[in-house]
């Protein structure tokens, strides 16, 4: 594929890489990220791709792995953060406080982990940035009502799970 024929090809591409992008993670910067990351790769890659194929398929795919890709490094990111704060405990706190609360901390990260990517999205933005039910509504689109059913059931997700865990 020429370069013009990328360039006619983009806004169709861009559109399509967005909707994956968007449905993956369910809000605009983190989709938007991904479909720049997306794009370039195509645009490094587009000399070799046979003007046959079906490049919109292909840009799809390009799409799910940036997604994926992007989602591992922001998860990669927050346990980075987390260890910082860990490097730097409070006097006060014991030991053995500071141990639980890490064990703790591991088990919700490991809970929410669990939870499919839309679920995990809006439990964050309720539970983490505090957003309230119409805040997310008007951030992701989706129906005020369905927010706070999705966030409910991401809750009880994740209180099975830890209690799940504090009994083994």
């Amino acid at each position: 594929m020429t370069r013009s024929e990328y360039e006619q090809m983009a806004p169709k591409l861009r559109a399509e890489i967005l909707k994956v992008s968007l449905a993956f993670f369910g809000n605009g910067d983190d989709a938007e990220d991904t479909v720049q990351e997306a794009m370039l790769q195509l645009w490094r890659y587009c000399g070799q791709i046979d003007s046959g194929r079906n490049v919109t398929g292909l840009a799809v795919r390009v799409a799910k792995n940036c997604c994926v890709n992007h989602y591992r490094q922001k998860r990669q990111e927050h346990a980075n953060l987390d260890d910082c704060l860990v490097a730097f405990p409070d006097p006060s706190v014991s030991p053995q406080e500071r141990l639980e609360e890490k064990d703790t901390r591991r088990m919700m990260h490991e809970a929410i982990a669990r939870l499919k990517p839309r679920e995990r999205q809006l439990f964050e933005l309720r539970q983490v940035e505090g957003l309230s039910t119409e805040e997310i509504s008007a951030q992701t689109g989706i129906l005020k009502s369905s927010v706070s059913a999705m966030v409910s059931a991401a809750r009880k997700k994740v209180y099975e799970e830890l209690l799940k865990r504090l009994r083994q």
